[in-house]
């Protein structure tokens, strides 16, 4: 018992028996850690299966992402085309010269309106003081000869006179009234455009408004020759209705129709809308643009519409009954357009899907969807990855 192996023996048993007991509380102070630790980890906001994505029910994008059910839509589509505003040609008159001359007066400017008869310009022209003495003198000979005639006719009515000198009478007379015939046919040409002699030898030629309207162009001054009898010396345009002129794509023609109600916007008005009707659909397209003329007239009373504005055309065009959904459910992915489908509760699927026309804040699908089904509309983003 004194051998000093025997006293330590129990000494080192004690510290082998504390070393066990320390590893013991260690490992299990190290477990009640992990455990904790695995407690801790935050729950997936989603899982895959295939192309199934399941959102698990504490998952955190269940309080981010909204589903909605597809609903149909058979509304008219507006097809909206850019425009402008031009003058009915069958109301714009072009004033020409009506013989060669000089413009004496200019009675009226650029811009201005005119009344039908309106004096215009005062022009002199040898032209029709010589048409207006031809007219004078072929009248006053007309005069001479039926005065001949009836003459020689009361004489062989009362058998004093010739046959020979009613006959030459007669004769006489039929080829002066063909002479002034000819100077009147002339001269009412020279007048066609509303030219009138302002005294009775022609020197001052008047030349006033066939129609009423504006002067929307004027290439003429006081003191200034007038020889090009195809030279256009002023324009008038009645703008009481006027013409707004839409360019059609070829695609589109077949929605377009003569009589079809149109509505008109222009910025120089915002906010207000203006209505009309289809006139004219061209029959031949534009070699440069490959697109077709489309007229819709419309009434102009108070002026506001000016020739060459800027507008907006568009024209309710009839369609089929179509899925549409919100544009916020729309996602690209690589170079198609999907949508997340629900499947299942809470499970959904990509899809591949072909839009058309948007219209009040929704889009036309073509292919892909059918009414009823449900789809992400919001949050659809979160599923991507």
């Amino acid at each position: 018992m004194n051998n000093p192996l025997f006293q330590r023996k129990p000494l080192a048993i004690l510290a082998v028996c504390i070393l066990i007991a320390g590893g013991l509380a260690f490992a299990e102070s190290g477990s009640k850690a992990s455990a904790s630790a695995a407690n801790s980890e935050p729950a997936a906001n989603f899982t895959r299966q295939g192309e199934r994505i399941t959102i698990p029910q504490h998952s955190p994008l269940r309080q981010r992402i909204a589903v909605q059910t597809v609903t149909a839509l058979d509304a008219a589509h507006a097809l909206e085309l850019p425009a402008q505003v031009e003058a009915d040609p069958a109301r714009t008159i072009n004033i020409l010269p009506p013989v060669a001359g000089k413009v004496l007066e200019l009675k009226v400017g650029l811009g201005d309106r005119v009344r039908k008869g309106q004096l215009l310009l005062v022009m002199t022209s040898g032209d029709f003081a010589q048409a207006t003495a031809d007219m004078q003198k072929a009248r006053d000979a007309l005069q001479l000869a039926k005065r001949v005639l009836e003459r020689q006719r009361g004489v062989q009515q009362a058998g004093a006179g010739a046959a020979k000198d009613l006959e030459q009478a007669e004769s006489t007379y039929v080829q002066v009234q063909a002479e002034f015939a000819r100077a009147d046919t002339r001269l009412k040409s020279l007048s066609a455009g509303g030219a009138t002699a302002a005294d009775s030898g022609g020197q001052r030629l008047n030349l006033v408004a066939p129609a009423a309207g504006s002067i929307t162009a004027l290439a003429i001054g006081a003191g200034q020759a007038a020889n090009d009898p195809n030279a256009v010396l002023m324009t008038i345009a009645n703008l009481d209705t006027v013409w707004i002129t839409a360019s059609v794509p070829e695609n589109m023609l077949a929605s377009i129709k003569k009589g079809q109600p149109a509505s008109i916007s222009l910025p120089a008005y915002p906010g207000e809308q203006f209505h009309g009707n289809v006139a004219f659909v061209s029959d031949v397209l534009q070699a440069e643009t490959r697109r077709a003329l489309v007229r819709i007239s419309v009434p102009n009373t108070d002026g506001k519409f000016k020739p060459n504005m800027f507008a907006n055309a568009s024209f309710a065009v009839a369609q089929a009954s179509a899925p549409v959904i919100p544009p916020s459910a729309l996602l690209m992915n690589n170079e198609n357009t999907t949508v997340f489908v629900e499947v299942a509760p809470w499970t959904f699927v990509r899809r591949t899907i072909e839009t058309g026309n948007e219209e009040d804040g929704s889009v036309r699908i073509r292919k892909g969807l059918l009414v009823g089904d449900r789809i992400v509309i919001k949050g659809g983003v979160l599923l991507n990855d």
